[in-house]
């Protein structure tokens, strides 16, 4: 059975590449405005979007025992504060929601075909969290939570991807194992391809240079643009310390706490929580996320109990 540790340590460890990462992300005036409201009252790092929402699927999913599309909606709308860096148009839906407006109604306004940003991307572990042997209920359950927002397919599949990768990370598969399961599992050609160029990144012994990885995989804040990205480093850095991979990804600028939220939460995956504990202990709410993460775990764990033969 996964071990406790390591739920905490993919739950905690997308928080703390969110926190972490929000200093780094966009241009000047982004970076000025974070470091006029990016600590607490009591000096913890604040996190942004990518850990409310995160947190807003888990609470609705204890609450309900699954995955209820319209709760879920309304958790978001309720929690929505413009100081945590929603995009535009993920803060105009919400908004809505909160006014009472049906979020079908909203997540295809704007795109006709959906959002096709990381946001659904972000916030997919959770959903492997209540499905880790990646069974047949967790490609139909992370369509379902990523359409809130993002109905685009591709921003559906870039979810479903990470989703995966958690789930093979909690089980502590091998990289080659992991990506011939995400092929295996793509449909998109630029995913395919991607990943073919993630491949190749990591049987090479050296580190390359960031410009590379950005021409390669993307630092941006669309899904193609970062779900391969924090695949790669997840992978990468799986046996290297958590800092040593926020650092680089830090490095690439562009959507750094989505992409170290994503990259993190993979990374907690395979080594639980021990070896980031400094880290998570300068994070807002950290006591919350472990409170999550322990509920989701035993939650599971009654699942697999009730599914045993008697």
């Amino acid at each position: 059975m996964i071990n406790l540790r390591k739920y905490r340590g993919c739950f905690k460890g997308l928080a703390i590449g969110d926190s972490y990462g929000a200093p780094y992300e966009g241009g000047v005036l982004e970076r000025q405005l974070w470091k006029i409201i990016g600590k607490t009252d009591k000096g913890k790092r604040r996190y942004t979007d990518d850990t409310q929402m995160s947190i807003d699927i888990a609470s609705s999913y204890l609450e309900y025992n699954y995955f209820d599309q319209d709760h879920i909606a309304k958790n978001f709308a309720q929690s929505y504060q413009w100081s945590r860096g929603y995009g535009p148009g993920a803060a105009k839906l919400l908004k809505g929601v909160r006014d009472g407006k049906r979020w079908q109604d909203l997540n295809r306004k704007r795109f006709k075909q959906g959002s096709i940003g990381n946001g659904a991307a972000m916030r997919a572990p959770i959903i492997a969290l209540c499905h880790p042997k990646n069974d047949h209920l967790l490609k139909q359950h992370v369509q379902s939570v990523s359409e809130i927002t993002h109905a685009h397919p591709i921003a559906v599949e870039g979810a479903y991807l990470i989703a995966i990768t958690i789930c093979e990370s909690l089980q502590d598969r091998s990289n080659r194992e992991i990506l011939d399961k995400l092929e295996m599992s793509s449909e998109s050609e630029i995913y395919q391809q991607k990943l073919k160029k993630c491949a190749t990144l990591l049987s090479n012994l050296n580190f390359p240079h960031p410009q590379q990885i950005k021409q390669w995989l993307g630092n941006g804040i669309t899904a193609p643009e970062s779900c391969i990205t924090a695949i790669y480093f997840g992978l990468m850095y799986r046996n290297s310390p958590l800092t040593s991979l926020l650092a680089n990804i830090f490095s690439l600028s562009g959507d750094t706490d989505t992409i170290g939220a994503m990259a993190a939460s993979i990374w907690g995956a395979f080594n639980g929580e021990s070896r980031m504990k400094s880290l998570a202990a300068e994070v807002e709410d950290i006591e919350l996320i472990n409170e999550l993460s322990e509920k989701l775990y035993f939650t599971q764990h009654q699942h697999e109990q009730a599914l045993q033969p008697a």
